[in-house]
């Protein structure tokens, strides 16, 4: 019986918004791309027209939905929202940078920093919670479209959470084994029967 061909999910992270200029944590909340994030998502477009992409998905947050406009137009596909590729909630962070945070709550930024899987800051998503949503979000879409070539479009802290789980890597890591992703890099994952292989990370479109 001949196995059936891998799926490939090419993951990017949204363009640039103001919050990410600032560098202030960005989850739950409904940002804008900056004009610059707007440029981001036009190189993106400019990749998926020579992509041959099958399928593309979005988080159901604006700045992802912003971002894959262009590809959609490149590529005369739909865009289709997945609720589970949200960015995690930051909680007390959101919208503060962690020299705001480190005054207000100096322990349990320490402890975020020593462990950010396991002791995530106050109010926030359990992150373990979150890498499982998302890494299974991305194993649905594998099946749904087996075979094809698929833009998943979505966020920074879920992508390197579900990265972890999908490789067998403690999610405490993340912050280490994955550097930050650049806003609209591609990182390639093949998966076949269930499990994923990293063929690339963080490659610019431009």
């Amino acid at each position: 019986m001949t196995a059936a061909p891998p799926t490939t999910l090419f993951l990017t992270r949204h363009g640039e918004t103001v919050w990410h200029a600032e560098n202030r944590y960005t989850g739950v909340s409904d940002i804008d791309l900056t004009p610059r994030g707007c440029e981001q998502a036009e190189d993106l477009g400019a990749w998926a027209s020579g992509a041959g992409l099958d399928a593309i998905v979005t988080s159901p947050l604006y700045r992802a939905r912003r971002t894959a406009e262009p590809a959609v137009r490149a590529t005369g596909l739909r865009a289709v929202a997945e609720p589970d590729l949200a960015e995690i909630d930051f909680g007390v962070a959101e919208g503060r940078t962690l020299a705001e945070l480190e005054g207000e709550y100096p322990r349990e930024v320490a402890e975020f920093l020593r462990d950010p899987a396991g002791r995530p800051l106050p109010e926030g998503e359990d992150p373990k919670a979150a890498a499982g949503r998302g890494a299974a979000a991305l194993l649905r879409l594998a099946d749904t479209y087996r075979g094809s070539r698929v833009l998943a479009v979505a966020h920074n802290t879920l992508y390197r959470l579900v990265l972890c789980r999908l490789l067998g890597i403690a999610e405490s890591e993340y912050r280490r084994v994955f550097p930050a992703l650049g806003n609209c890099a591609i990182t390639e994952l093949r998966v076949s029967a269930g499990r994923a292989s990293l063929m690339s990370y963080n490659v610019p479109t431009r």
